[in-house]
């Protein structure tokens, strides 16, 4: 079984997750630029029965970024931790930067690039969606 262990910046939220990683992308939307300040944010869908905080519960915050979605924080350095979307409650989309290692992945796709940064060029051969793909919708 996979095994990978991440934490936020200050190191006060640390937390496993004890999967096999099948899903991972590059969002591109407003949201995921804003709160990651850069072109993109990359995440990896993980079933919430296989994800555990070892530390600093006391420190996570989040707030709703949207109807669906809730953006979760370290509110000591604001690293950003996962996002929620109520449209799958049993999945956590976890910051990819905030894994430790060099974590096994599949290939990613990028989604959302008909909202991407204007200054950003896309240089890679990974699939892109204007939108979120429909193919992921809801499994």
């Amino acid at each position: 079984m996979n095994k990978l262990n991440g934490n936020c910046e200050c190191k006060k939220v640390s937390f496993e997750i004890t999967q096999e990683i099948k899903y991972f992308s590059h969002c591109h939307c407003s949201q995921c630029r804003r709160s990651h300040g850069s072109a993109f944010g990359s995440f990896i869908e993980v079933d919430k029965s296989c994800f555990k905080y070892n530390s600093g519960t006391k420190n996570i915050k989040s707030y709703s970024s949207s109807k669906l979605c809730k953006r979760i924080f370290c509110k000591s350095c604001g690293s950003n931790i996962m996002f929620l979307d109520e449209a799958k409650p049993d999945k956590y989309y976890v910051s990819v930067g905030v894994i430790n290692g060099n974590p096994k992945l599949p290939a990613a796709h990028h989604v959302f690039v008909g909202s991407k940064a204007s200054w950003f060029e896309i240089n890679d051969d990974l699939r892109q969606h204007d939108t979120y793909p429909s193919a992921f919708k809801n499994e």
